[in-house]
């Protein structure tokens, strides 16, 4: 195990301080300062299990579980903070914008969007075997989404110690209508392009996600199983980011297009309502 700082008390206290730290940000929407002073910059375990403690705050508060994101797809993005790995945080019912009033979705503090694609799953992920060709079989359909994402940690100053013990830098999240089918396109050969205020601001490809979409679903599958938590049928999974993510101000409306060809698959708007 790696890491760095820890409190006096060891590795528990410093979870548990870390955690309470990131609640009272949550709480208060005001940034904290980086929780890498308590548990290291590098600490994968002690990283998820500050993550794990926030998730029980907001099961015990009544949240409802439905699925979750995968972050740091991207080489450059692991490049720039140091890591060769991806990470995972867990999706709430009122991060889906589509099905909560602003007023009672999770405070942003702030905010940046990008564009990706989501499954939905139709068979749970509990098996030995999970690659692409197994998680494949288990998509039950595929939908075009943006990510709202955002970071307690003030001015975005993160290790990944930091983005993982914050739910991996989650938001919100919005999910486009036309349910596309695998049969019907490769997602490793998706074009992305999304635009802010009819400007267009990311392009990307479904290879830019680990090689595949496919790819970052399988590892987050076999990362969940081993966590003791598989990924189960019905749930919702940010496959991670296709392109740059932009910075996201109130009154900004988005759109995502993806593209196999010169055929549009799908698309999914999103308005930071005025504050």
């Amino acid at each position: 195990m790696r890491g760095g700082g820890r409190t006096a008390g060891g590795p528990v206290t410093a979870v548990r301080a870390a955690a309470e730290r990131l609640s009272i940000a949550t709480t208060t929407g005001a940034p904290i300062a980086p929780i890498r002073d308590l548990i290291g910059p590098d600490d994968v375990d002690l990283a998820y299990a500050v993550q794990r403690i926030g998730v029980q705050y907001r099961l015990a508060a009544g949240a409802r579980l439905v699925g979750r994101k995968i972050g740091l797809t991207s080489p450059a993005v692991q490049q720039q903070l140091g890591v060769n790995q991806p990470d995972f945080g867990v999706l709430f019912g009122d991060m889906n914008v589509a099905e909560t009033s602003a007023a009672q979705r999770p405070s942003l503090l702030q905010p940046k969007i990008e564009a990706e694609l989501a499954f939905v799953l139709g068979a749970d992920l509990d098996i030995e075997q999970l690659d692409a060709i197994s998680v494949r079989a288990a998509v039950d359909y595929a939908v075009a989404a943006l990510e709202i994402v955002d970071s307690r940690i003030a001015g975005w100053d993160i290790s990944f110690a930091d983005t993982v013990a914050d739910n991996a830098s989650s938001g919100w999240f919005a999910l486009g209508t036309e349910r596309l089918s695998l049969a019907d396109f490769e997602p490793r050969e998706i074009a992305m392009n999304m635009a802010i205020n009819g400007e267009i601001v990311s392009t990307g490809t479904g290879s830019a996600c680990l090689g595949d979409p496919l790819n970052a679903l399988a590892w987050l599958a076999r990362a969940a199983r081993d966590f003791g938590d598989p990924l189960r049928a019905g749930e919702i999974v940010l496959s991670g980011a296709l392109g740059p993510m932009a910075p996201l101000r109130p009154g900004a409306r988005v759109r995502s297009e993806l593209f196999s060809g010169t055929q549009t698959l799908g698309a999914v708007d999103f308005t930071l309502e005025e504050i």
